[in-house]
């Protein structure tokens, strides 16, 4: 396979995907509508992740959900790479026909494409979610492994953010997700990837292409939008503090993500791409590792030496889960699969490029506010 088809190519995963693979040799052709959301107002003039591929791939702007886009970027194709994709968890919520029109309908033509008319594709790379699990998986005294539903209003608002389970007197120990958990996300964002998950999983094989699905925990690193203000804790966190502005630290602070540097993430994703050992496999992308998001606020604040406000404020999102990190024990064995990034190398990293990059609009109190006006945000 030399031909490699990469769509939302010039996002922050894609466009690191993009040049990997034209590090090894690979022909790129990419797929991106190039958002305002990501890219800003003049993405052709100003984004940098568009310009780290420009001139180097073949570049396609056009949309998954338009079949003629579609049908010129499949040409002479060898393997998808499909990561384009509509990403905020909690716009999610709101904006449900967008979300969904995106991440299932694109993903719906692609196999329509794929199953009804000629082309050379061998093998399709799906981006999933941490998402699609929810809630992360537990260890109850009495029960054993289980999986709590979403986070209730009635115990939230009274500042109790634990999971719970019923039957379970004594506290849940939190332990790392494998990919055998239960699915049951929590968000629209988590309900669409599954869903373009299990329609390439199912669709694929039954037409001769070998499928692989990633489940990548929580991406971050230089290159990532600073001015996308409905996804990415540590872009978010850094535009205010860039900004001078105050940081509130939803719930309590201690809940806690999986943060995987990009570098590894790229990294996975080829070896998904290059290994016959990854066919019809989903994989956990991510460090193993959990850290709380107070750990991540102080941290940026003292890389980029500058003090803000920092309040633990209480306050909630409903459809925010409370904890998750991966188990990539399958990713290790079958891809060798190692991340080489530390939480601590990689925020350096990050901060550093931060520090080289124009301030960006800090337009996270809109996001809230919209949240606010649809009722998720306590």
């Amino acid at each position: 396979m030399k031909n490699i088809l990469i769509t939302g190519g010039a996002g922050f995963i894609g466009s690191n995907v993009a040049r990997k693979l034209l590090e090894k040799g690979y022909n790129v052709t990419v797929l991106d509508c190039l958002s305002p959301q990501i890219h800003g107002d003049h993405p052709e003039q100003d984004s940098p992740l568009y310009l780290s591929i420009k001139d180097k791939v073949h570049f396609i702007k056009g949309s998954v959900t338009n079949r003629q886009d579609w049908e010129q970027a499949l040409k002479d194709q060898d393997a998808i790479i499909h990561l384009a994709a509509e990403t905020g968890t909690g716009q999610s919520m709101y904006e449900i026909e967008k979300y969904t029109e995106t991440n299932i309908g694109g993903t719906a033509l692609m196999l329509d494409l794929l199953t009804n008319t000629k082309h050379n594709i061998k093998k399709v790379v799906v981006a999933a979610s941490r998402a699609i699990y929810g809630e992360g998986r537990y260890l109850s005294k009495e029960l054993g492994y289980v999986y709590p539903l979403s986070r209730t209003e009635e115990y939230m608002s009274k500042g109790d953010f634990e999971c719970k389970y019923e039957g379970c007197t004594e506290p849940l120990e939190l332990v790392a997700t494998t990919e055998d958990s239960k699915i049951h996300p929590t968000s629209v964002y988590g309900i669409t990837k599954q869903v373009q998950e299990q329609l390439v999983m199912t669709v694929c094989p039954t037409i001769g292409i070998a499928p692989v699905a990633f489940r990548y925990q929580n991406v971050y690193g230089p290159g990532q939008s600073l001015s996308n203000p409905y996804t990415g804790i540590l872009s978010i966190f850094s535009t205010r503090i860039k900004n001078g502005n105050a940081i509130n630290i939803f719930e309590d602070g201690k809940e806690s993500r999986d943060f995987v540097y990009i570098d590894d993430v790229a990294e996975a994703t080829v070896l998904g791409l290059e290994k016959e050992q990854a066919n019809g496999e989903v994989f956990n992308v991510g460090t193993g590792i959990a850290t709380d998001v107070l750990t991540v606020a102080r941290t940026l604040i003292a890389k980029y030496n500058k003090e803000v406000p920092l309040t633990v404020s209480g306050n909630y999102r409903l459809g925010d889960i409370r904890h998750n990190y991966a188990d990539i024990t399958k990713a290790r064995k079958l891809l060798d699969f190692e991340p080489q990034w530390t939480f601590d190398q990689g925020i350096a990293e990050f901060t550093r490029w931060v520090d080289g990059q124009e301030v960006q609009e800090d337009r996270y109190e809109a996001s809230i506010e919209e949240m606010k006006q649809k009722g998720l945000y306590k």
